[in-house]
């Protein structure tokens, strides 16, 4: 499975921004895609995940404001971030885990906001 991400950039605080991952290869084998991210000297943390059923599970600091969503057609998830904020400012990974347990990563996009 190969994961590409686009959309990250800077961007003021309050302001939006729409990142995609595209998955390709085995992608009959996944069954959760995700997003997770690292800001400088912390540890990488989940952000919002969404399971092929549709369920979808988020961090506490991003309820509300961000949204995730996968076209299944495409292939593609998505992160709608809104009302953002300079804590907000980190590289994000898209993630794909398969029925085997197995955890893809992308390469990550760096998102920063500017107070």
């Amino acid at each position: 499975v190969q994961l590409v991400e686009s959309g990250g950039g800077l961007v003021q605080a309050g302001g939006s921004l729409r990142l995609s991952c595209a998955a390709s290869g085995s992608i009959f084998s996944i069954h959760t895609m995700g997003w997770y991210r690292q800001a400088p000297g912390k540890q990488r943390e989940l952000v919002a995940h969404i399971t092929d059923g549709g369920r979808t599970n988020y961090a506490d600091s991003v309820k509300g404001r961000f949204t995730i969503s996968r076209d299944g057609a495409k292939n593609t998830v998505y992160l709608q971030m809104n009302t953002l904020k300079p804590e907000d400012t980190a590289v994000y990974y898209c993630n794909a885990v398969n029925w085997g347990s197995v955890a893809y990563w992308g390469q990550g996009t760096q998102v920063t906001v500017s107070s």
